[in-house]
């Protein structure tokens, strides 16, 4: 348990996740006298997966189809479906949120993206920054949850389960996720008479966004579609995702031109790496862990002071909750994954179940301080601190949290589609 005591030592002292990583596996293994050859081969047979390829595929397609027009097409035809409403703006924001997630599976990507379309048009109209910042943030963090999803791709590569049943297990997650928080905007904006559009969208204005706007929502049926028939695999899905999304922005929306191109390229790949390196990392320090059996040592004694899955549920939970405050989602994922998994194996949780409680836990991470990294990205564009942010952030973690209480003990709500598609 030392190696995990450093671990989080390394962390709060602020050393970058990756580093942490490798430092406490590296001074474990030399302390061990082990031949440090080892390093080199556990890190690299740690990204030497066919799976993992789909990581940088994805971030391509994202950035693609973000550089390509799509977020604004994406945030008109929400706006047509729900404007009207009070908090109009703010209900369009989660939607369009949603819609964004389904094509680059990135809560980053979601918040900036939105965020950088909606905050300051929200501003215009009457919202104040210290709401709507959070509230993007907080829509940012449906990315990774509505498929495809980078977080799961790991998580089912790391606990050897299908990566297209996560996929699709995550639909139902994501949607609840979208309508609580479309509730409490609903709620808000009674209260503060944040006023939508004056009236509703007339039927030919729907259908001319929506045109506008299928070409970008066919993408995730393409790829959901092609995983669950077996035309092609998760990793195939992310070349299919990068061909679709280079050819509607560049032939069929007119927006890509070879800057935008070079560019989208030089961001995914700035993003695949640091994602790589860190489960590059993240592989040898789960070695190192396993030959010192702490994940052993972890299921032993959960099983001697725990016997009701319910209530370990609710540990692990509250363990990731914290966690996931300072350490980004893949890296949690990473780490805490091969300690759980034997355990609720053990404990008879189904794994797809198990993923996407991880999954929605962590995420909820990306906008809980003091890591917060959708916080910063809306901050940044709203040009507030995070303290500004916390008043209205705190009850839309709230909304958030009640549907990771739903995804735990509902695991039906995780389920459902998968079983049905086979």
């Amino acid at each position: 348990m030392q190696i995990i005591l450093c671990l989080f030592l390394l962390f709060l002292l602020g050393v970058p996740i990756s580093f942490a990583l490798g430092l406490v596996s590296l001074g474990a293994l030399s302390y061990q006298d082990f031949n440090l050859l080892i390093v080199i081969q556990r890190m690299f047979g740690g990204v030497d997966s066919i799976a993992l390829i789909a990581i940088p595929l994805f971030m391509l397609s994202g950035e693609l189809m973000f550089r390509g027009g799509m977020s604004k097409r994406l945030v008109d035809f929400a706006d047509t479906l729900l404007g009207h409403f009070p908090s109009g703006l703010a209900m369009v924001s989660i939607l369009a949120c949603m819609f964004f997630a389904a094509i680059t599976g990135s809560a980053i990507a979601a918040t900036a993206a939105i965020g950088g379309i909606m905050i300051p048009l929200m501003k215009e109209k009457g919202y104040d920054y210290t709401f709507s910042a959070p509230l993007l943030a907080c829509g940012g963090s449906i990315g990774p949850i509505i498929p495809p999803s980078i977080p799961l791709l790991v998580y089912g590569t790391l606990a050897n389960v299908s990566v297209g049943a996560l996929f699709i297990g995550g639909i139902i997650p994501g949607i609840l996720m979208g309508i609580g928080l479309m509730i409490y905007c609903y709620i808000i904006g009674k209260k503060r008479h944040y006023v939508g559009r004056e009236k509703a969208a007339s039927f030919h204005e729907i259908l001319s966004t929506g045109k506008d706007t299928v070409l970008a929502l066919f993408m995730p049926i393409i790829i959901i579609g092609g995983i669950m028939s077996g035309i092609f695999t998760p990793t195939e899905s992310g070349a299919v995702a990068v061909f679709y999304s280079l050819v509607v922005s560049a032939f069929i929306y007119h927006e890509m031109d070879w800057k935008t191109f070079w560019e989208a390229l030089v961001n995914s790949a700035k993003s695949s790496g640091q994602v790589l390196v860190v489960v590059a990392c993240a592989s040898l320090f789960t070695w190192v862990i396993t030959v010192n059996q702490v994940p052993q040592s972890v299921t032993a004694f959960l099983q001697q002071a725990v016997h009701n899955k319910y209530v370990l549920l609710l540990i692990i939970n509250v363990i990731l909750l914290i966690a996931g405050t300072f350490i980004d989602t893949t890296s949690a994922i990473v780490i805490f994954a091969p300690l759980f998994i034997p355990l609720v194996k053990a404990m008879g949780i189904d794994l797809i179940h198990f993923g996407m409680i991880i999954a929605v836990n962590l995420t909820i991470g990306m906008c809980t301080p003091p890591l917060g990294v959708c916080l910063f990205v809306s901050g940044s564009i709203a040009k507030i601190s995070l303290k500004d942010q916390m008043h209205d952030l705190v009850p839309m973690l709230g909304v958030l949290l009640v549907v990771l209480l739903m995804v735990t003990y509902i695991p039906e709500l995780t389920l459902f589609l998968p079983r049905i598609f086979g």
